[in-house]
């Protein structure tokens, strides 16, 4: 059995939904973002504001001249990173987990019992699912925002993990929740995860 799945996602696909039910219905852990930030807070070394900031931002600057041990001297985007990567591990660990987002796929590539689940959807079913969720914003700028946040964990996936977000290569199992549906993709990653 797969006892630590992860989950990459479009904006607006349905990772969390599917990622908590599925959590649910294996009786994982669930984490996500929340989860994650508040552990990388509770190292001591970011504070909440700083955290905000620069979440899920690439750096200006890559900070390549500074020394590769001197984890205080480096941009705060790199600490932060670091500290989720450290928070994820922890989870990771202790298995029975299922982790959204993050980069959660590369961080723990090489573990064992793993099943990485990319999760992708037309863009008109992630536009009107996210203005389910954001009532009263139109449509154009929740199209412009679901557009936006794409690009960022983009940007943000090749910056720190050197890999392409959404690619199959880095997944185990890449799955349409416009096509399959949200339940259905559950059902499939349940099963997968019991063999």
């Amino acid at each position: 059995m797969k006892n630590i799945i992860t989950i990459s996602r479009q904006f607006g696909a349905g990772g969390s939904s599917v990622g908590q039910e599925v959590a649910k219905r294996l009786g994982f852990y669930y984490c996500d973002k929340d989860m994650i930030i508040r552990s990388a807070l509770e190292s001591g070394n970011l504070t909440a504001d700083e955290v905000r900031y620069y979440d899920e931002k690439v750096p200006k600057e890559f900070g390549f001249g500074q020394s590769l041990f001197d984890f205080y001297n480096k941009p705060l985007d790199e600490r932060l990173f670091r500290a989720q990567t450290e928070a994820i591990r922890k989870v990771a660990e202790k298995g029975n987990c299922v982790i959204v987002g993050r980069n959660a796929n590369v961080i723990l590539q090489e573990y064992d019992r793993t099943l990485h689940i990319f999760l992708a959807a037309t863009e008109h079913f992630r536009v009107r699912r996210m203005m389910e969720k954001m009532p009263g914003m139109p449509e154009d700028k929740v199209l412009e925002k679901v557009r936006s946040v794409d690009r960022t964990r983009k940007k943000y996936c090749k910056h720190y993990t050197n890999t392409e977000f959404g690619n199959a290569a880095y997944y185990d199992m890449c799955l349409k929740t416009s096509t399959l549906g949200i339940d259905g993709c559950i059902d499939i990653i349940c099963k997968a995860a019991e063999k």
